[in-house]
């Protein structure tokens, strides 16, 4: 097997590839992307860091390619979607570096409260300003963590170890893992007043994006201060800048920006503000670490095993792709759907499969709904190979029933998700070549899902409902391509409304169909 290294990698990492028999390494430094297209051809892997880009070109002149490894976090440089369609697996490295950031978060933190940055600047000015530096200590503040997923876990342990109290907010950590962790879970706004240092781990997503904006800052302290080493565009550098100035925020630390290198400093040279070039991987450590992790992921795909840290759909095995490929689309819309809905932290899952597909091995299945539950919300890139192991690392608790006996339809999927706030049903099946929710709650509805929202509904069943939901969505000028009620009493009793929309449906829409005394509950899923 031929292995292609594009870009420099540590020793550590080459050690492991030549340690192989059956692997011959030939490395390529500096290729221009032409150049990239043609040495590919005759390769059974290729790994790169985040130098060399990974394109279509590449993809399809590496007719031998069974994987391409990323030494690093982040695949923008690599075409997931033409890597899939040539079955090419795309793993990565994204717990090597899981202490360096965490540690860089712990340092930035230190820098803030005693003024390192600003007082080595004087010093290196030949000035004695010590009167302009007083600090204050961390032992007995209160940090907030947003997202304690593998580096956010790792700073709450080391801020315990420094007599901090730890406040965490995350939907997806079940309280058993929060309370062995000794991080006390909040409520979003209650952690944002109550901090004196708020860290951010989390994913830079459509819901994430300016997470912590004008808002969010309002009600934080004025002796609050913000660090930033997960991604660029979870705080709002405009909002900081003005909270800042104004003296509503007494400093920010960020290693990460929107658009890297930076080309507006703004951020940088403010005088509240310790910028690094972004750091949190930076060290001898992290960077052996990534390297070994990626070509250990490289070698298992080699060797014909599933490898934990693959970021692409992996390819389902021809025995059983006719029956069980169309439900894990199935299986992944009922695990949104279910996380979604739900009130509270998650502690067990259970996964019902009914009729035919629940007569063979359902690994695949599981994977789907978990990747389901788990993808809105986590750091990880979720895929059929990793669910498994995130939802095991996050304490979740799975367990699988299976009918052959069809009940409401020939085969289905029902996910039965255990929270802190109560329990949410979600089912669904696979009708006219699309995925439908079939179940919401106790309710039995038809709903095909090819809408990018989803407004559920809970109400009582009263004259004029759907009408009601119709005209808040056409005062918001939001499209309706489906609208689907279920209801278990006779009329009068309760009701579930599962609409569709072309368009997401704002704060204050929601706000008034909650203002109507017949409906109990709204929700908004993005598919």
């Amino acid at each position: 097997m031929k292995v292609l290294v594009a870009d420099p990698l540590h020793q550590e990492g080459l050690v492991l590839l030549e340690a192989e028999p059956d692997v011959t390494v030939e490395i390529r430094l500096k290729m221009t992307p032409e150049e990239l297209v043609e040495a590919v051809a005759g390769f059974d892997a290729l790994i790169v860091r985040s130098e060399s880009r990974v394109t279509a070109a590449v993809i399809e002149a590496g007719t031998n390619l069974r994987v391409v490894g990323r030494a690093g976090v982040g695949v923008d440089n690599i075409d997931l979607e033409a890597a899939t369609r040539k079955g090419i697996a795309v793993v990565y490295a994204p717990t090597g570096n899981t202490i360096a950031a965490a540690e860089h978060t712990i340092a930035l933190m230190m820098s803030m409260s005693r003024h390192i940055a600003e007082a080595n600047a004087s010093m290196r000015q030949e000035q004695w300003n010590r009167s302009q530096f007083m600090g204050v200590e961390v032992k007995g503040k209160t940090l907030g963590v947003i997202g304690l997923g593998r580096v956010g876990s790792e700073v709450a342990k080391r801020a315990l170890g420094l007599e901090m109290h730890v406040l965490g907010y995350d939907p997806y950590l079940v309280p058993e893992r929060a309370a062995r962790l000794g991080v006390e879970i909040a409520e979003f706004d209650a952690m944002l007043a109550a901090c004196d240092f708020l860290t951010l781990h989390t994913p830079l997503t459509d819901t994430t994006k300016s997470l912590i904006g004008a808002r969010e800052m309002a009600l934080m302290k004025p002796t609050a201060r913000i660090i930033n080493v997960a991604r660029g565009g979870l705080v709002d550098e405009d909002a900081l800048i003005q909270a800042l100035d104004a003296d509503k925020l007494a400093g920010a630390a960020i290693d990460v920006f929107p658009k890297e290198p930076l080309e507006d400093y703004r951020i940088a040279l403010h005088p509240k503000i310790v910028a690094t070039p972004h750091l949190g991987a930076s060290t001898v450590e992290a960077q052996a670490a990534v390297t070994r992790e990626v070509v250990e992921q490289v070698l298992t795909v080699l060797q014909g095993q599933p490898a934990r840290f693959t970021v692409n759909v992996p390819f389902v095995a021809p025995e059983v792709q006719d029956l069980i490929e169309p439900f894990l689309d199935v299986a992944v819309t009922v695990g949104k759907v279910a996380i979604q809905l739900a009130n509270g932290q998650p502690s067990s899952v259970t996964i019902e499969y009914q009729g035919e597909i629940a007569g063979g091995e359902s690994g695949t299945l599981k994977a789907a709904v978990l990747m389901g539950l788990l993808q809105p919300g986590t750091e990880d890139r979720v895929n059929l190979v990793n669910a498994a192991f995130l939802a095991e690392e996050r304490g979740l608790k799975v367990t699988e029933t299976k009918d052959t006996v069809p009940q409401q339809f020939t085969n289905e999927v029902t996910v039965h998700l255990a929270t802190t706030g109560g329990e949410v049903i979600v089912g669904g099946t696979y009708l006219r070549g699309r995925p439908h929710v079939t179940r919401i709650g106790e309710h039995l509805v038809d709903a095909a899902v090819d809408s990018p929202y989803l407004l559920i509904v809970e109400n009582l069943d009263r004259p004029g409902m759907i009408g009601s939901v119709g005209q808040v969505a056409a005062k918001h000028d939001i499209n309706i391509s489906f609208m689907e009620v279920g209801r278990v009493e006779a009329r009068g009793g309760n009701a579930t409304m599962v609409v569709g929309l072309d368009d997401p449906m704002d704060e204050g829409a929601l706000a008034e169909l909650e203002e109507n005394p017949h409906i109990t509950s709204v929700r908004l899923v993005r598919m």
